[in-house]
Order: C-alpha cells, then structure tokens, then sequence
C-alpha cells in the first residue's frame, strides 16, 4: 500500500518521499489508519520493521503547532533507541515545523531542562531520565495526548515496569495509548489491560517473527571450536558488517580481543560501558572503521544500524525472544541476512525451543575447513588484483613489471602477487576464548526433530559459494578492509539509515 493511500497530509507525505519511501511496511499499513482514528493500538513487530514511522507520522499529523505544551511522549528502553527515534520524528516533521525533543541518561541535564523550556510538543526519553525531569517539574504532561511504549518487552526485561507506571500517573486517563513489542509475553498483556482501553491489536504471525529475508543457520561445534570455526566463516563468508553476541561481558571482551590479534576491525560493548565510549564506537561504525560489532543483549539493545549483512550468536541467548531481536538486525528494507547460531552438544535443546517460537528450522551448516577457507581468502586477493587493474592507474610499474618478466615466468608473478593480497589464515594466530558455564539443562525430550546432521549446501563456484555458507552474495571479497594488512585498507563511509524502512 502507497503512503498517500493512509490519509496522511501534504508535509508529511513529502517527508516521506524525500526519505525515499513509496510502499508502506504491513506495520506501516495497518497502524496509521487506527492511529489516525483515535484508537489505542497494540502493534507486534521488531526492530527495522518500520514501526516508528507507524506511530509517528500520525502523531505528527495530530500535533497542534499552536499548542505549547507537550502533547506525545515515546518512552524508549535505552538512550540509543531515544535519539535515533528522536532523529527520525524530526526529519519526518521538519516541513511541519514540529519540536521534538529526547531527554535520556548519561548526558548533561542542565541542558535538557533548557531545551524543554523551549516547548517541544513531542518528547522521546527513557524512563529514568523522564521520570527525574518530572520530579524536577521541567517536564509536564497534564497535556498530553498520546503515549507510545516503544519496546515495551525489553523494557519490562530492563525493570522499568514501575518507573512507567510512575510516568503514566503523571498523565490525563484520557489519552491515545500505543504500544509496541517484538515479542507479547503474559506480563505485556497484563500492561495492557492496565493502561489501554479497548485497543486494536495488529499482530505480526509468528511464521514472521523472523523475517524471510534472513537465511538462519546453525553450527554444532565444542565451546573451543567455535572462535577459530567463526573466523573461517568469516573468509569464506566475507560480511560487510557483523554483529556478533557473547553471553558476558568477560566473553565480549575476550572475543574483541581475539578478532583484533587476528587483524579484524572490530570493538566490543556491554552495558556498563561509558556512554562516550558506546558512541565512539557507533561513530566508527558510521565513519566505515570497523565491520564487527561484539556485544551483549543488553548492550544491543536499541542499537539500529543499517547494512548488517550478517549476525553471529557466538553463544546461543538463554530466553528464545532475544533470538529474534538478534537477528531482527539483518535482512532489513528488502536485503539479505545471514544468521548463524553456535551450539554446543548440550544446547541443542535451546535451538530447538527458538525454532518452536520462530516455527522455522535452522539449516545445519558444517564448519568449513582449512581448503574452504583458503579458497575465500584467494578469492579476497583476486578481487583486490580485479580492482586494482581495473583502476587503471599501473603505468608508471610497467618498466619495472617488464624486467620482473624477464627473470620469471607470468604464472610465477602473478601467484606471487595473488599469495601478497591475499589475506593469511586468521586462525594461524592462537586465540584462548574462556569457556563459559554451560547452559542449564532444559530437560525437553526429542519432540520429533530427529537426525539433524548435514553440512552446507553446494560448493565453491568461481567466487561465489552457493547454499549453506550464503555470504558472498555480490562476488566481492574486498578483505583488505576487514583485517589490518598494512595501508591498503580504505575507509568505507557507510550510509547509516537511522530505523530502517521506517
């Protein structure tokens, strides 16, 4: 459905077209005609589906210029899912010259409280942080229209339950409630049937949960397989950029540290980790200097960066709905994703109740082997040599070249030049991953998933692989920019859209 189907005004629907957007997303579709109807609206989607343009767009359409008071409030998990909601609301606003302001932790209050005194009429925070500028009186909401409760179930597994009930006292009982949530577990619903009357649930299947566009894989390997297995995968694989989730912060940081001897780009976060620090690396990441991310669940939490093209679930999440906002950060806007799960012998039972969840098989996948990773590693070099020739810029080599080939053979100085590019076996380099206490045991009996051994499907096809490993879309294998080989690497400048598709 095209947005100027949904009743939206002129600014708005030009707002739209200037983010490049025709086709609303299903969350899209059925949500900003309830919302544009005054209903409390129950919407079921994750991350990247497009859900704050859902609530947004309306709420800008029903906000009163001319009013000074603040008329909707977001309530967001973390200060990263505050400002990107912040940053969107306002370019989708702009034309309607509507203020939009985001009050979060870790960050100085003194100029929060100025720019609440500049009468914004939307406002995006977290809970603590809202919950303090109230008690302070600078930020009022005896005015409010409309609330949104924007991943509303990582909230609840963060605590904030009581710190939003506190908020909701503050508000008129006569108001628009719309809440949004990857997942709907008990404790949600009771929210609820607390703060919402009557509302329109808009719910994604749960053959959706996770997106089709996301190929989901698993690797059975022992807890000290799996680093020197995963950086194989990364030659044969070749991600543009990768997330990679650790149980700890002990694990995140010991994986950092092991990618980095093994010349990645790559950093770690966790929850504890300095806000300055956290936006440092996000600005890596913005700027092209790094391709892998490690983090925690809580670490990732409201982190949305646009062009993850593969997820690594080092070690498989304990509760099953953190899987599916993992992986709900790939395969994004139409593109492809690749998820590939670790599990150890003893877990296979946690695979196995992600995919009741899910109602989606994971596809075996073998580790692949020295050979394999040496052919993507030669395929790195030959995209390095392609580019480099088709630069077009060797002239001032070619004497040189021509004396090389007086005293040696072509074969010879080109498989010299080919083993130079390309990248040297990153698991040469010896890398000691703690191990991490096991899992308890979840005690599920085989539920009829039987024999689920396999390997990848297909093989090595010029530079491409076909079937299980489902990396090397594109052909290209510009590894020179994901380890460290002296100064050939170039900065990539990475397009950050802020809430894809949204």
């Amino acid at each position: 459905m095209k947005f100027k189907e949904l009743g939206l005004d002129h600014d708005l629907l030009k707002a739209i077209a200037q983010s490049g957007f025709e086709e609303a997303t299903p969350i899209q579709a059925e949500t900003i005609p309830l919302v544009l109807e005054g209903k409390d609206v129950i919407g079921q989607a994750q991350t990247g589906t497009g859900k704050t343009a859902a609530f947004g767009l309306p709420i800008l359409q029903h906000i009163d210029k001319a009013d000074r008071s603040i008329q909707a409030l977001v309530i967001s998990p973390t200060r990263e899912l505050a400002i990107q909601t912040q940053e969107e609301l306002y370019r989708l606003g702009r034309d309607k010259k509507i203020k939009v302001q985001a009050v979060y932790g870790g960050a100085d209050i003194r100029r929060q409280i100025r720019q609440l005194a500049d009468h914004p009429q939307i406002v995006v925070g977290t809970p603590g942080r809202i919950l303090d500028h109230i008690g302070r009186h600078t930020l009022k909401l005896e005015h409010l229209d409309t609330l949104v409760l924007d991943e509303a179930d990582e909230m609840l597994d963060m605590g904030f339950i009581d710190d939003i009930e506190k908020i909701v006292e503050q508000m008129p009982t006569e108001r628009q409630t719309l809440l949004f949530s990857a997942t709907m577990p008990a404790a949600i619903m009771r929210l609820t049937n607390k703060f919402m009357k009557s509302p329109v649930v808009v719910k994604i299947k749960a053959k959706e949960l996770t997106a089709d566009t996301v190929e989901q894989y698993y690797v059975r390997a022992k807890d000290y397989e799996k680093f020197d297995v995963m950086t194989r995968l990364f030659d044969v694989q070749d991600p543009d950029l990768a997330l990679i989730f650790g149980r700890t912060k002990r694990r995140v940081d010991e994986l950092t540290r092991g990618l980095k001897a093994r010349g990645y780009r790559a950093e770690g976060i966790y929850g504890d980790l300095t806000q300055q620090k956290r936006m440092s690396v996000l600005r890596q990441f913005k700027s092209g200097q790094l391709d892998f991310l490690v983090a925690t669940d809580v670490a990732a939490r409201g982190l949305d960066i646009s062009g993850v093209t593969h997820v690594y679930n080092y070690d498989i999440p304990q509760d099953p709905d953190s899987y599916v906002h993992r992986i709900g950060r790939t395969g994004r806007a139409g593109h492809k994703g690749v998820s590939v799960t670790f599990v150890t012998p003893n877990e296979i039972e946690y695979l196995h109740t992600i995919e009741d969840l899910t109602k989606k098989r994971m596809l075996p996948m073998k580790p692949p082997t020295a050979e394999e990773a040496l052919m993507g590693q030669i395929s790195s070099g030959l995209s390095t040599i392609k580019e480099q020739v088709e630069a077009n810029d060797t002239e001032k080599y070619e004497a040189m070249a021509e004396t090389l080939l007086e005293n040696y053979t072509p074969l010879q100085l080109v498989s010299a030049y080919l083993k130079a590019v390309s990248p040297d076996d990153a698991s040469a380099v010896p890398v000691k991953i703690t191990p991490e206490r096991p899992l308890p045991h979840r005690g599920r009996n085989n539920h009829g998933h039987g024999n689920r051994g396999g390997g990848y499907k297909g093989g090595y096809k010029g530079k491409r692989r076909e079937g299980g490993y489902q990396g090397n879309r594109d052909g290209r294998r510009s590894y020179d920019k994901k380890r460290n080989f002296g100064d050939k690497r170039k900065n990539v400048k990475r397009n950050f859209k802020i809430r894809s598709g949204e």
